[in-house]
């Protein structure tokens, strides 16, 4: 009978990948949702969404990277999915930075 070593179930790391999705994903709507009632009074609310969202891209990205190192297809989606995230976390960035010195 085949034997899987400990630690290395790739169904942990995707129930634990999925988790996060759940949660990130549900605060960033409950987030989106609050600042759409009333901009003017949650502004501030813009660049954390933004941070989440570039954070779930990021672990996505990372994860896809690792665990699609044997295939060149799931490499370049990592890649994507990666400066996807680090193009969000610049313009997270920018947000902070023009509600902040306005």
């Amino acid at each position: 009978m085949y034997l899987q070593e400990k630690g290395k179930n790739p169904r942990s790391s995707a129930m634990l990948l999925d988790g996060i999705h759940i949660i990130i994903g549900l605060v960033i709507v409950v987030l989106a949702v609050l600042t759409f009632l009333n901009p003017e009074d949650h502004m501030l609310m813009f660049p954390l969404i933004f941070f989440l969202a570039s954070c779930l891209n990021l672990i996505n990205g990372g994860h896809r990277l690792y665990a699609g190192r044997r295939e060149k297809k799931r490499r370049f989606q990592g890649l994507g999915t990666l400066l996807l995230g680090i193009a969000l976390m610049v313009l997270a960035a920018i947000s902070a930075i023009s509600i902040w010195w306005r």
